[in-house]
């Protein structure tokens, strides 16, 4: 039947969802009653049409400004470079970071086509260059392509005056910090070392 492949197909192109569980999602959700399906599709309209990027740091928020950016017990002078917004919600977890964040929205990629031009880095460079940051902390994934990223983020910032921090080796090579421990997100953070 059309409407159950094109579900299964649309399901499948969900990260960590093959063929075969997109097929198990469709069938358990013919088996929901109608009402749960709907509250399903109604949620991910809403999620479609309100969820936006931060103008300051391009974390996914439902306002211009998300609320670390608003929250004025955090510390602005301090920035913590993310690849992606799951990052932050890792980092927020270890319940020790205080300061804001900017996300760039990837990682250097360049056999994926993702060059620098694709990712944040001007307005990343434009808030240092407004001198309200003290240090800049650089949060990317302990990758090949998050350590090539952690390199260009030093190289745009090596003009300003502002530190540049790479948090220590806390995290697994090849793992990603929204997949990490909260303690293993802390002693990194508290262990980051000049780049």
């Amino acid at each position: 039947m059309a409407a159950i492949d094109d579900l299964a197909t649309e399901l499948s192109k969900l990260p960590g969802i093959g063929r075969k569980t997109a097929m198990r999602l469709t069938y358990h959700l013919l088996k929901q009653p109608p009402e749960q399906t709907r509250r399903l599709a109604q949620s991910l309209l809403t999620l479609s049409e309100n969820v936006r990027t931060c103008e300051r740091c391009f974390n996914l928020t439902e306002d211009a400004v998300c609320a670390i950016c608003r929250d004025p017990r955090r510390d602005q002078s301090v920035l913590c470079v993310v690849e992606e917004p799951a990052d932050i919600g890792a980092i927020e977890r270890a319940g020790e970071f205080r300061g804001v964040y900017h996300v760039l929205g990837g990682r250097l990629a360049p056999l994926d086509g993702v060059g620098p031009d694709d990712l944040t880095m001007d307005a990343l460079v434009g808030r240092v260059s407004k001198g309200a940051v003290r240090e800049v902390i650089v949060a990317t994934n302990p990758s090949v392509e998050g350590e090539a990223t952690a390199v260009l983020i030093h190289r745009e910032l090596a003009t300003s005056a502002v530190p540049v921090t790479r948090i220590a080796r806390g995290l697994p090579i090849g793992g990603d910090l929204e997949y990490a421990d909260g303690a293993s997100i802390a002693q990194a953070l508290a262990a980051r070392r000049a780049m």
